[in-house]
């Protein structure tokens, strides 16, 4: 925890530190005005106070009440000591009531400016709002602010402007994904087709079944490009519809996908998933989900170079609610510095070139980070000292307000 959250019992919002702002300036202005008021009034206290000149005899002699003579020196020092220490015990009084009365309209000054400061910063709310409303990917929402036109209204307008071009400019990439979709996938459809007749030919020539089968291999990579792009296209932005999911069972489909690959790689798939179904539930979509973990197990699957090699699979419940699922490899050391690379389009790890004949289009990791970023969740990768990696993703429970992008946080273990 932030020391910061320890030491505050609230967070301190814009409308808490105008009414503290509010409130100091009031208190300082009134401590102003008291000083002002005790010079004024001792000066007042002064003027009204003094005692016309009086001539007493020197034989004459003034008793006081307890039976004291004076002089006529003796009375005008006594006089005058008098006059001063009820004039003092006045001010003391009148500086203490000032005091008092100045808590106390400080108090209703710091009510009635924290009232202010919620209805004048109340817009300020509704943009908020609306801008989280917008984060959930709902575009068409607009502020539409009403009011007088001032700096909040001017802001609102301004927000409600980029919102429009945000959303156009979000329409057309949707109409770009759809039409690229249908045009990228047809011609690749067809040139399958065509090769897989092709192949089953038995009277084609050997020369004319392998380049089938090479073309055929390398229409299959960009039919893979292809699906890995425009499913990065979809899954960047969040999701509008969450429904519960069992973390597990993805997993538990995930791996039924992979265990041929990893037995034809002579890889060993041991995982740890908890029992009875529904254990750890998570909220999202259930076959974006199942493509993480996919993704996941197959790229530690690909790049498992070791001999002996073993892919490890947990799901287990987060501390903060949701589920986390971890997928750890063995294979080749990865430096750390390299982490960030392996989550970037097209890039793979030290030692694995672009241009090699791997089936993998360098997509797999990208998917999973934009994905993870669609459920609000975060994803972890951290080299093993041994070799390999361990990536843990954690998905939330429920729907979470809206974050930065989720992290890649990556340190030698």
């Amino acid at each position: 925890m932030d020391i910061r959250e320890s030491l505050l019992p609230f967070r301190p919002t814009l409308r808490i530190r105008l009414t503290m702002f509010y409130g100091g300036m009031f208190l300082l202005a009134g401590l102003i005005m008291v000083l002002v008021m005790y010079l004024f009034v001792d000066q007042a206290f002064g003027s009204a106070t003094q005692f016309p000149p009086i001539s007493i005899g020197a034989n004459v002699q003034v008793h006081l009440s307890d039976g004291t003579p004076l002089t006529g020196d003796q009375l005008r020092h006594y006089l005058d000591a008098y006059q001063r220490a009820h004039t003092d015990a006045a001010l003391h009084l009148l500086v203490w009531k000032s005091l008092a009365a100045l808590l106390a309209l400080l108090i209703l000054a710091v009510f009635f400016g924290y009232a202010m400061a919620g209805r004048v910063l109340s817009p300020l709310g509704r943009i908020t709002r609306t801008a989280r409303q917008v984060a959930s990917s709902d575009l068409h929402r607009r502020i539409e602010l009403d009011g007088p036109d001032d700096e909040l209204k001017e802001l609102a307008d301004t927000f409600d402007d980029m919102l429009d071009r945000l959303d156009r400019a979000f329409e057309s990439q949707q109409k770009f994904v759809a039409n690229a979709s249908h045009e990228l996938r047809t011609p690749l459809a067809i040139n399958r087709t065509l090769l897989e007749v092709q192949l089953s030919d038995p009277a084609a020539p050997p020369e004319l079944t392998q380049l089938g089968k090479t073309l055929l291999a390398t229409n299959e990579r960009s039919e893979q490009l292809v699906e890995g792009l425009l499913l990065l296209a979809r899954s960047d932005n969040e999701l509008t519809e969450r429904k519960p999911v069992d973390l597990a069972e993805v997993a538990r489909q995930a791996l039924e996908q992979t265990r041929g690959d990893a037995a034809a790689r002579g890889v060993r798939i041991r995982s740890a998933l908890p029992e009875p179904a529904g254990e750890v539930m998570v909220s999202g979509n259930g076959v974006l989900l199942e493509r993480v973990a996919l993704n996941l197990i197959q790229n530690a699957v690909k790049y498992n170079l070791a001999q002996d090699g073993w892919v490890d699979v947990q799901v287990h419940s987060a501390v903060n609610g949701g589920g986390e699922l971890v997928v750890v490899n063995s294979g080749p050391v990865v430096p750390g510095y390299d982490i960030e690379n392996i989550f970037e389009p097209f890039r793979r790890g030290k030692g694995r070139e672009r241009t090699r004949s791997d089936k993998g289009v360098g997509l797999g990791l990208s998917i999973v980070r934009s994905v993870v970023r669609a459920h609000n969740g975060a994803i972890e990768a951290v080299p093993r000292a041994e070799g390999g990696l361990l990536i843990r993703v954690r998905i939330p429970a429920a729907k979470a307000p809206t974050l930065p992008p989720a992290p890649v946080r990556g340190a030698i273990g």
